[in-house]
């Protein structure tokens, strides 16, 4: 997908009252969202990355939990700003949609959302600290 296109799109959706778009195409996923503090546009590669050999503690943990994983290379970041609470603690309970956490991509902060309902159990990652595409991040006991 072209920055031309994209550019577009967003011109498009400006004449709209659609929130929130996302396409994928010919390996790509844009993502385009307004109406938040911040307006998250995320633009994605799915690269190959090399699977390590899991723990068998680990995987007990991946049996039971479910990983909420980074979509974007950034800096993670726990709260919306650096004076304000973090979004989830362990032991919160989070829904499908909530945000969990940002990750800053390029200047632009990219809210990350829980893809499931649950209880954070682990948090992977510190405050502050570069992730990759893929990176875990949190562990979550999904609902039943």
């Amino acid at each position: 997908m072209e920055l031309d296109e994209i550019k577009d799109i967003i011109s498009f959706l400006k004449q709209t009252d659609v929130t929130e778009l996302i396409i994928e195409k010919e390996g790509f996923k844009v993502r385009i969202k307004r109406g938040s503090l911040y307006a998250p546009i995320e633009i994605t590669k799915a690269p190959t990355i090399p699977q390590e050999i899991p723990t068998k503690e680990v995987i007990k943990e991946e049996e039971i939990l479910h990983t909420i994983v980074s979509p974007l290379v950034g800096i993670f970041y726990r709260s919306p700003s650096p004076d304000a609470q973090p979004f989830v603690e362990v032991g919160s309970r989070v829904e499908k949609g909530q945000v969990v956490c940002i990750i800053e991509a390029m200047k632009i902060m990219n809210e990350i959302e829980s893809d499931v309902s649950g209880i954070i159990k682990k948090i992977l990652v510190e405050n502050g600290q570069p992730v990759e595409y893929g990176e875990p991040l949190f562990l979550v006991e999904v609902d039943k």
